[in-house]
């Protein structure tokens, strides 16, 4: 019988289940992992540095390309920190606007989640059905803010416009015949609060649907199942957040427990785990979905019958209108400085926290009266997760590695920014 030592093994960067540009050094005894040592940096931007050289509104766009799966709930965290300095108060229907879009946000998140999680494991299925929800969405962001990733839709001050009236439609082309057209513009008739409705209706069905392949699934279980236990004490001392913490059994969530925008007005619950194993933490985010499409429709509801501004009429931080911009000099003024110059802080610091689809998503602040920051901080929920990794992926296969970093949800832009 040939003897096995132990031996040293690079997974990734390039590796597919890595989910970006992760560099694990495996040390191995056969298949069994005896340590984990996660390399990162190689996707640094030097985001937090940039916001040094760029005024605030500038660095709008730069938060969205942090985790780019969760483009909304950074700029959020951003504005919040800036609005606190600034003292400045959000109009309601802004503040509706922004938690309808965190939770979108949040399923955007968690479908993708899902997706690559079944994927790394061997289930091709569920990517392909989280994909197809993931689009409507997707058209969301785009008809509110042009793009349909990096939305750059959140603004000191409340949200860059307000819900178009009508919902971008299907045109006749030479794939798809007028019958086919008709059927995709079905429920593009009325405006985006009538489309997101429409999908709020649909997207509970959705979710059982992916619960009907995974669930109960017997591969699915054996590969889930007391792989990366957490116990709760070690996820409060490893810095955890978000389902990652909550699957290990810890009840808390920022939007209860740090109310922010109208949260305390909604009505919603905190799904928690029991096991603090990956599949745990699986029924944790699945549930987190249902819990979203929830907050959505009650936000859509509050936001049909209540319409009012969405900026604040502070014109030294926010734009004025087009129409005032053209027809008085005043205003025309503090669009040219705003745009130029951008709009000056004073001097502090402040630390604004989001309950990001991953975790604790925190921005903290420094100025020193500038337009630009003196020194941006971000604090990452994955950076957290993932020195946790060793940790977990320690006594488990090769294969077990795999599946703990997806059910870390882990990406490398706002772990490297």
């Amino acid at each position: 019988m040939a003897e096995i030592k132990n031996y040293t093994l690079n997974f990734g960067p390039q590796h597919p289940a890595a989910h970006g540009v992760l560099r694990l050094v495996l040390e191995l005894d056969g298949e069994v992992i005896q340590r984990a040592d996660p390399h990162i940096g190689l996707l640094h931007r030097g985001t937090e540095k940039l916001a040094e050289q760029k005024t605030y509104l500038q660095s709008v766009p730069y938060m969205d390309r942090l985790d780019y799966v969760s483009m909304m709930c950074n700029e959020h965290g951003y504005v919040m920190s800036i609005e606190k300095l600034l003292g400045l108060e959000v109009p309601l229907r802004a503040q509706y606007i922004r938690v309808m879009f965190d939770e979108i946000t949040r399923l955007l998140n968690h479908l993708l989640w899902l997706g690559a999680h079944a994927l790394d494991v061997g289930a091709m299925g569920v990517f392909l059905y989280a994909f197809r929800e993931r689009e409507d969405l997707m058209d969301c962001y785009e008809a509110v803010s042009g793009a349909r990733l990096h939305a750059a839709y959140y603004r000191p001050g409340g949200v860059y416009r307000d819900l178009p009236d009508a919902m971008p439609k299907y045109s006749a082309s030479i794939l798809r015949n007028d019958k086919a057209i008709r059927q995709l513009n079905e429920n593009r008739q009325g405006s985006l609060l009538d489309f997101i409705e429409d999908f709020t209706n649909r997207f509970p069905h959705y979710v059982d649907e992916y619960e009907t392949l995974l669930t109960d699934n017997r591969i699915w279980k054996q590969r889930l199942v007391g792989v990366g236990v957490v116990s709760p004490e070690r996820a409060k001392a490893m810095g955890f957040t978000g389902p990652m913490l909550r699957g290990s059994g810890i009840e808390w969530d920022l939007r209860k427990k740090q109310p922010y925008e109208v949260y305390d007005l909604l009505d919603f619950d905190i799904p928690v785990g029991v096991n603090g194993d990956c599949y745990d933490r699986y029924l944790v985010r699945v549930e987190e979905m249902r819990q979203s499409n929830k907050i959505i429709k009650q936000c859509v509801e509050w936001l049909r019958n209540n319409p009012g501004p969405v900026m604040t009429d502070n014109h030294k931080v926010a734009p004025p209108s087009r129409v005032n911009m053209k027809s008085n000099m005043e205003e025309l003024i503090h669009h040219f400085k705003l745009f130029t110059e951008g709009f000056h802080v004073p001097p502090g610091e402040a630390y604004a926290a989001v309950e990001h689809p991953k975790g604790e998503f925190g921005v903290y602040l420094i100025s020193d009266g500038a337009n630009k920051p003196y020194r941006l901080k971000i604090r990452a929920p994955g950076f957290a997760h993932l020195q946790g990794l060793n940790e977990m992926a320690k006594g488990h296969m090769i294969a077990d590695a795999v599946t703990i970093i997806g059910t870390q949800d882990i990406v490398f832009g706002e772990i490297d920014r």
